[in-house]
């Protein structure tokens, strides 16, 4: 068979339809607006659009050639070669196909979060790259965190009113109660068995009331901080479930910064109720300790573990854990354990007067 021409037309028609397909393909990629760029297999960055110019500060010639953790604050600027290496000696994926929220570093040093996409493509040749496309959070995350904020204050007013309102009101009827009973007990009344019931079921109303508006509230520092606050829902929620609940450290972490202290306690709140409720635990552990630099809480049960399909009205829980970790710039981990259960390990930098 006769292979056509050069000159033929039909090799220039396809090769114009190619120029063509490269040219949409490159101006879709050059006025998108999120930033993309493309790296090769050592974390070299090969392209970079011009979204990525505008969101990071650098011009492309300081960008391309350079290793990609360059666009990354630390620790995750001494991490990312290894993250790849061992992707491709192993085959485990932990971002790639997977979009996540992650931090990024401007030229100017800002640190901002950003949600990143990464794709894999082997090229003809056998060559591999990777692509990313990386969309800035910042307003978002604003966003987040002012509901979640006014959330907090609901919470703190709800149990301030609690405490001041209804467990004043619960003690003082409590007192007129007792004070009756004793009437009838001296005037041998039948009925004054049955006024010391109320004044029991009353007392321990009182009590319920109480560590519902503790729990409620937010941790106060000049009371304990976090550590109060931990021992007291590991305290409360034995009491209420009638199971063993402890919460131990193995030194003492203090916790200056009052946010932290409350975010990390809702945390703790959240995963032991899951524990409790969802997991039917009979034994609970909280743990507080301060490793290489970050607070660590850990939360483990013997209960039955995590379920394939949760239960109904854990989903928005397990976020807003996950949520309260990221803003804090730490992790949350939630694993079964081995033998049953299920541990949740919160890691979150600690502030540097915490060091």
């Amino acid at each position: 068979m006769q292979r056509p021409a050069p000159d033929d037309p039909s090799i220039a028609q396809l090769q114009a339809a190619l120029q063509a397909s490269e040219q949409i393909s490159s101006a879709i990629v050059e006025t998108a607006v999120n930033a993309i760029i493309t790296i090769d297999a050592s974390g070299i960055i090969e392209t970079a659009n011009t979204a990525t110019v505008r969101l990071f500060g650098y011009q492309r010639a300081e960008i391309i050639g350079q290793n990609i953790s360059l666009l990354m604050p630390q620790p995750y600027r001494d991490r990312h070669d290894g993250y790849i290496r061992n992707y491709l000696s192993s085959g485990v994926k932990r971002v790639i196909g997977i979009g996540r929220e992650v931090v990024g570093q401007r030229k100017d040093g800002t640190v901002f979060p950003i949600d990143l996409s990464v794709g894999e493509a082997v090229l003809p040749s056998g060559r591999r790259i990777f692509t990313g496309i990386i969309r800035d959070i910042t307003d978002r995350k604003a966003l987040e965190d002012k509901i979640l904020h006014i959330s907090e204050e609901e919470q703190a007013r709800i149990g301030q009113d609690i405490h001041d309102d209804l467990c004043q009101q619960l003690a003082a009827i409590g007192c007129l109660a007792k004070v009756a009973q004793k009437k009838l007990t001296r005037a041998g009344s039948a009925e004054a068995q049955n006024l010391a019931e109320i004044v029991d079921l009353i007392s321990k109303a009182n009590t319920r009331a109480r560590e519902t508006s503790r729990g409620l509230m937010p941790v106060v520092i000049d009371s304990g901080g976090l550590m109060k606050a931990l021992e007291e829902l590991a305290q409360s929620t034995a009491r209420a479930f009638e199971i063993v609940c402890d919460f131990r450290y193995d030194n003492p972490v203090h916790v200056a910064d009052n946010k932290l202290s409350v975010q990390l306690f809702r945390i703790a709140q959240e995963a032991v109720s899951n524990a409790v409720k969802h997991s039917q635990a009979g034994r609970v552990d909280i743990h507080l300790a301060r490793q290489s630099g970050n607070i660590v809480l850990t939360i483990r049960d013997n209960g039955v573990g995590i379920p394939d399909s949760p239960a109904k009205g854990t989903g928005m829980g397990l976020l807003t854990m996950s949520h309260r970790a990221q803003m804090l710039g730490g992790t949350l981990k939630i694993e079964p354990r081995t033998g049953g259960g299920t541990q949740v390990i919160c890691s979150v930098p600690a502030p540097a007067k915490n060091l």
